[in-house]
């Protein structure tokens, strides 16, 4: 295997792991109330976006988003992976899946009348969007890598 598809592997495991580290705390934080887990969550993804010790500079955030709707609300975490999975098949892009479920989460949850996460995730799909600002420019001038492609 390449070292570079083993980095990628690598990644790939470590987001997942990442995800489940952040819904266990909302998990506990959902012990006080729903607004604990809210605010648990909250905090989580800011923290992953903003972390004081890297000087305010981290991450874009997909995983730590799955992982909070994965302890606020399960199905919603299925839905995203889901979305990501088919557009991720269809374009080839991961970060065009990752806009795409994130656009089409808090929607759903507004749908089924969970309005105060619907909220939430909205905030988190606004940052999620701006973290991603590079993709973005890329995807608009067909310069973003696919998913598959090998590099140049």
């Amino acid at each position: 295997m390449h070292r570079s598809t083993r980095a990628a592997c690598v990644v790939r495991s470590a987001a997942v792991g990442a995800a489940l580290c952040v819904a266990l705390p909302v998990l506990i934080g959902a012990r006080f109330g729903p607004d604990a887990a809210i605010l648990g969550g909250l905090g989580a993804f800011l923290g992953h976006l903003f972390p004081v010790w890297l000087g305010f500079r981290g991450g874009k955030g997909v995983a730590t988003y799955i992982g909070v709707l994965l302890g606020l609300y399960w199905p919603g975490a299925i839905a995203f992976c889901v979305t990501w999975l088919v557009v991720a098949a269809v374009a080839r892009y991961s970060s065009l899946a990752a806009l795409v479920a994130s656009a089409v989460v808090p929607c759903l949850l507004w749908w089924i009348g969970e309005t105060r996460m619907a909220l939430l995730f909205l905030v988190f799909t606004v940052l999620l969007f701006w973290r991603h600002a590079n993709n973005i420019g890329r995807l608009l001038r067909g310069e973003e890598g696919r998913i598959g492609a090998k590099k140049t």
